[in-house]
């Protein structure tokens, strides 16, 4: 797959390869129209988001090795779907993100303003 970009027009850098994430498990926060979550931002996570999300129905904790999933732990990187995102920073619970590594698709529901007030990276 092409390089796509992040949020700031550049080359998108790789998110993590250990756990492996992304749509396509490539390390990547790529996404395509086959994407319905919009598996877009980086972000490293916080006991506080692993728990959110599981009360939302989404269990990032807990391994799942059938689907080859260690589970997340805090410190972990990962793609998480845009939605998301916004869903938990909307209550204060949002990770920070790596914008470098946040797909530009993802200003589709996510101000970039926002998203550079949650940066780890940006410089």
């Amino acid at each position: 797959m092409e390089r796509q970009l992040n949020v700031l027009g550049e080359e998108i850098e790789s998110c993590c390869e250990n756990p492996i994430t992304g749509f396509f498990r490539d390390g990547f926060c790529h996404t395509d129209e086959r994407d319905l979550g919009v598996h877009t931002v980086c972000v490293k996570m916080t006991d506080e988001f692993l728990e959110f999300s599981k009360l939302k129905g989404n269990d990032l904790s807990t391994p799942k090795p059938e689907f080859g999933f260690p589970g997340l732990k805090p410190g972990n990187s990962w793609c998480l779907c845009a939605e998301r995102w916004a869903e938990a920073y909307a209550v204060n619970m949002a990770p920070k993100i790596f914008i470098k590594k946040t797909n530009i698709k993802t200003l589709d529901i996510i101000p970039l303003e926002i998203l550079k007030k949650h940066s780890i990276d940006l410089n």
